[in-house]
């Protein structure tokens, strides 16, 4: 399964084709299809008429959302990364290494508010967390890496370094030092979740490991 990946808001009924109004609340419903998580966006009129689809094979969950219609200029583009568009280009890459960098964003971005969790799963023996970003609906799917207490400094580490110099970095020169990564670009470090709730449930938090 791509345990990876982002789930887009719809702007319109998938069952009727009505887009969406601003403001106006919709009913998504999560699956699992061909070792991939698809999620359905439909009208409340719709998801009067849709309860089969709830027992099928494959459905997962499903949660009630407002719509929020994208501005009509476009966003001037983030020069520096943020904590959310660095998330964004992790799950994207899709790539192991980074797996416990976006576990830690998506919690840090789950303490601030900017995403939720709406459900979590177990698969192959891994808790998979489904969060959404509440202003544009966006869904992510990210693993749990079980991180332990002593691996937390370095996944700090790590994270402040990515959100200072990117994924892309040039080599630096031979006759200076790489700069070490500053832990305070990470407000927060926090613990893989042990014993999380139901709907909504968030990652526990831990405090921030500091060096000796």
């Amino acid at each position: 399964m791509n345990e990876w990946n982002i789930q887009s808001r719809a702007h319109a009924c998938e069952v009727c084709g009505q887009p969406f109004a601003d403001q106006q609340v919709y009913h998504t419903l999560l699956f699992e299809e061909a070792a991939l998580l698809r999620r359905s966006d439909i009208c409340e009129a719709c998801d009067q008429k849709v309860d089969d689809q709830r027992n099928r094979a494959g459905f997962i969950s499903q949660w009630q959302g407002t719509y929020h219609a994208p501005p009509a200029q476009p966003v001037e583009a983030i020069q520096k990364d943020t904590a959310d568009t660095l998330l964004r280009k992790l799950v994207t890459l899709n790539d192991p290494r980074y797996a416990p960098a976006a576990f830690i964003l998506a919690v840090m971005l789950e303490r601030k508010r900017l995403l939720k969790v709406k459900e979590q799963f177990t698969r192959e023996g891994k808790r998979v967390y489904i969060y959404e970003h509440p202003k544009t609906g966006d869904v992510f799917a990210i693993t749990d890496p079980d991180l332990h207490l002593d691996q937390l400094q370095q996944v700090q580490h790590d994270v402040a370094h990515l959100l200072e110099h990117g994924l892309e970095q040039p080599a630096a020169p031979a006759t200076e030092p790489a700069a070490e990564p500053a832990p305070d670009a990470v407000a927060e470090t926090v613990a893989a979740p042990k014993s999380p709730g139901t709907e909504a449930s968030a990652p526990m938090a831990a405090e921030p490991v500091t060096a000796a």
